[in-house]
């Protein structure tokens, strides 16, 4: 990382000491994680201190952290089912009473600023909270409108004072949220045109689901390790 970035690093550590918690980064990229309840104050000095200046949102996104840092194949074999979300069928809609891993849902902000010429991304973890809920930062970076509801859209996360959220991306009566990870490949419902009915209706899903095997052992010289570079 340059000596502009690492001078920006040491700035906001000086200022928001004990809030911001640096996160590593293998592409140079400044970044640092916070605590949901400091997110709309922090926002608001990065915006408007001399030294910070980052008037432009650019991003904004959700990420499902489910299943992260675990290996999918844990074997030296091929299977004959395969592994995958579109073999097994996942329940879409976490129960009410479910309580989420408090690290498993988390929104990034890409800010840039124009005056000085640099870029910061935050992450902000939702809880445990179920739905998973995040401060709304529309009134901030009024950019930050659609990515909230695209966010709410595809992950399920509610931002909190978000004047308008609803879906923006899938169908009115699509159900659950398609880029969480336990999603099926294969959905919930499909629709179709009922011609006798002169309308789109909903039925289940017809897609059988079948063996995928995204893996394949090949015992020959490309594994034996004495053979590689």
């Amino acid at each position: 990382m340059n000596d502009r970035y690492e001078a920006l690093a040491t700035r906001i550590e000086a200022r928001f000491k004990g809030v911001l918690r640096r996160l590593p980064s293998n592409c140079d990229e400044l970044g640092f994680e916070l605590d949901k309840s400091e997110l709309l104050e922090v926002c608001r000095v990065l915006r408007d201190e001399n030294g910070f200046e980052f008037e432009m949102l650019m991003d904004l996104c959700g990420v499902d952290y489910l299943e992260y840092g675990n290996e999918e194949w844990k074997t030296n074999e091929s299977t004959e089912t395969g592994f995958s979300r579109g073999v097994t069928r996942h329940v879409i809609l976490a129960d009410s009473d479910e309580r989420f891993d408090p690290e498993r849902f988390a929104v990034v902000y890409h800010l840039l600023s124009l005056s000085n010429n640099l870029r910061l991304r935050l992450r902000v973890f939702s809880g445990a909270d179920n739905p998973p809920v995040v401060p709304s930062v529309v009134d901030i970076w009024n950019s930050a409108n659609w990515y909230e509801r695209e966010a709410f859209d595809l992950f399920g996360i509610l931002f909190d004072g978000h004047p308008d959220l609803r879906r923006i991306l899938t169908d009115y009566g699509f159900i659950g949220y398609p880029f969480r990870k336990d999603f099926p490949l294969v959905g919930n419902v499909e629709v179709r045109y009922d011609a006798e009915q002169g309308r789109v209706v909903y039925q289940p899903v017809t897609i059988e689901a079948r063996t995928l095997v995204p893996k394949v052992i090949r015992d020959d010289n490309r594994n034996k390790p004495d053979l590689k570079d």
